[in-house]
């Protein structure tokens, strides 16, 4: 009896071994971060210093199947977004991989062809001014390349190498419900020259009513020489009439100077064109990061003028920002 115990037991570990085996990996990462920034020269703003805490986990499973192919998942828990559709978790997909290329599916965060290329080449400085004091808050061109980019159950495919340098990716939005547009978005990087990034997208968008029809455009440059690295990106949207919220574009230039493995410094500019009827928005400044092992020290001088599209009283800001991030 103690014989067939044995060989019993012996099997059952064999068997939870091989299951093991099979389930793939499952790993855990997160970051934190503490923020305090104020304003100067607002309407609304009045100058005063706020402090901000983010905080988020993300979990990652995956594995390979016999045919070759890799399939993984991803979802992340954020404290900030507690109420969004998604039921308290923020992105999370699965993403099939072959020699083919790279399908994912977004339930929730999901990226079109052109707001996947979202970020300006100053790193979006316009994003600190947008919302914050009297006349601010109208959309920009990163603003609508976010809103555009595809949210909950789209598709997002990437090839491999094309040629040398060169892979595609493709965004389909579907339409979830009535009243709802669909997209449908083509992109393209080369990466072929040593130092060269070439990036361009375009996104059509269907609407039910003309009104919310329209397309998009993103396009990124940037060449690294050495410790030093050149960008330029241009944005444009046009859906519908031509109003300050459907017709824009942003313009945007920056470099960047690693002074050190730990050490960097960015100095951009950016412009946002609302039309003939509108003022232009522009934006400049300068931060710097500090990295040491999982944790980055920044701090950030910027100045906008003309913030809200206008040269009224409270459309010109300043803004300061000091900020620590944690990754583990």
């Amino acid at each position: 009896m103690n014989n067939f115990k044995k060989i019993g037991l012996t099997a059952l570990a064999a068997s939870l071994v091989s299951v093991s085996a099979n389930a793939g990996e499952l790993t855990a990462s997160g970051g934190a971060s503490i923020t305090g920034s104020g304003y100067s020269g607002a309407i609304g703003a009045g100058g005063a210093t706020s402090w901000t805490m983010g905080n988020s986990v993300t979990f990652s499973g995956s594995t390979e199947l016999d045919n070759g192919m890799t399939v993984s998942t991803s979802f992340e828990l954020d404290q900030g977004t507690a109420n969004n559709s998604s039921n308290g978790f923020d992105s999370h997909s699965v993403t099939i991989s072959s020699d083919m290329g790279t399908i994912k599916f977004s339930g929730h965060g999901g990226s079109s062809a052109t707001s996947a290329m979202a970020g300006t080449a100053a790193g979006s400085i316009w994003d600190n001014f947008d919302g914050k004091a009297k006349k601010l808050g109208e959309a920009t061109v990163s603003d609508a390349l976010v809103s555009n980019g595809g949210g909950n159950n789209t598709i997002f495919y990437t090839s491999p190498d094309v040629m040398e340098g060169l892979s595609i990716t493709a965004s389909w939005n579907p339409a979830a419900a009535a009243g709802v547009n669909s997209m449908l978005g083509l992109g393209a990087t080369y990466t072929g020259i040593d130092g060269l990034t070439l990036s361009y997208a375009s996104l059509d968008i269907e609407g039910h009513l003309t009104t919310a029809e329209g397309d998009e455009t993103a396009l990124k440059a940037s060449y690294a020489y050495g410790p030093v690295t050149v960008s330029y990106s241009n944005f444009s949207t046009e859906v519908g009439a031509s109003t300050a919220s459907t017709d824009l574009e942003m313009t945007s230039y920056g470099i960047s100077y690693t002074v050190s493995d730990e050490l960097s410094v960015t100095y951009g500019t950016e412009e946002s064109d609302a039309g003939d009827t509108a003022v232009n928005a522009e934006y400049e400044g300068f931060s710097v990061a500090y990295t040491a092992g999982g944790m980055t020290i920044s701090a950030a001088m910027y100045e906008g003028e003309n913030t809200g599209h206008a040269n009224t009283a409270g459309d010109d800001l300043e803004y300061w920002e000091l900020g620590a991030s944690f990754a583990f």
